[in-house]
C-alpha cells in the first residue's frame, strides 16, 4: 500500500460545548492526530501558552497576514480575529499526518467550501460537530469555567443557538457525554474515514 495523506478533521461546537477538552483527549490517545494551532488576535486565558494552544498576534500582524493569502481561514468572532495558517495544514496532510482543527462554525464553513473546490482538500475532509446536550448544560460549563462576565455568557448562548441549528453542515455529528463517550465516538469515526476505499492504494497484480 502506498503511503496516504493525513486526513483534514475539522471539529467544531459552541464555546464550552466541549471541543477543545476532546481535541486533547485524541491527541493522546492517537499520535497521529496534530492540532493545527490556530493564531488569534484574543489575550491568553488562564494557563494558555504561547505556541501550545494559540499564536497570539496582534491585529495589525493578523491583518497583515491575511493580505498575504497567509490563512487557510479566518473569521472575527466575539471582537477577535481566529485562522488556521494554510502551510501548517498542508505540511501536516503532505506526510500522512492527520491534522486537526478546532475550530468554530465559521470558520468550519469557510474550510468546507474551499475544500469543495480544492481535489487535495476535499479527499481529507472529515466534519463533525459536538452537539452539547442542552443549552442549560452548555451554560453551566460556561460558568464553572469562570472565566467570562455575564454579558460575555448571554451573549455566548445566543451565539451557541445559531451555531447548534448548523449541525446538519457536518459529516458527522456526536451529542456530548462524558469525555470518554465523545472520545470513543471520534475515534470511531476516524477509523471509519481511515479504512474508506477513496483512501486507499494497493497493488494488486
Amino acid at each position: 500500500m502506498k503511503p496516504k495523506e493525513g486526513l483534514l478533521i475539522v471539529l467544531s461546537s459552541p464555546s464550552g460545548g466541549g471541543k477543545t477538552t476532546l481535541c486533547n483527549r485524541l491527541m493522546e490517545a492517537d499520535g497521529n492526530v496534530v492540532r493545527s494551532i490556530s493564531c488569534t488576535t484574543r489575550p491568553p486565558r488562564g494557563a494558555e501558552q504561547e505556541g501550545r494552544d494559540y499564536y497570539f498576534l496582534t491585529r495589525d500582524d493578523f491583518e497583515k497576514r491575511v493580505a498575504h493569502g497567509e490563512f487557510l481561514e479566518h473569521a472575527q468572532v466575539h471582537g477577535h480575529y481566529y485562522g488556521t495558517l494554510r502551510k501548517t495544514v498542508e505540511e501536516l496532510l503532505a506526510t500522512g499526518r492527520d491534522a486537526l482543527l478546532n475550530i468554530d462554525v465559521q470558520g468550519a464553513a469557510i474550510v468546507c467550501k474551499l475544500a469543495k473546490a480544492d481535489p487535495r482538500l476535499r479527499r481529507a475532509l472529515v466534519s463533525v460537530f459536538l452537539m452539547p446536550p442542552s443549552l442549560q448544560l452548555l451554560e453551566q460549563r460556561l460558568r464553572k469555567r469562570g472565566t467570562d462576565t455575564e454579558a460575555t455568557i448571554a451573549r455566548r448562548l445566543a451565539e451557541a443557538r445559531r451555531e447548534m441549528a448548523c449541525w446538519r453542515e457536518y459529516d458527522y455529528v456526536i451529542v456530548s457525554g462524558s469525555i470518554e463517550e465523545d472520545y470513543r465516538r471520534m475515534q470511531a469515526i476516524l477509523n471509519a474515514e481511515r479504512c474508506r476505499t477513496s483512501r486507499q492504494s494497493f497493488k494488486t497484480e
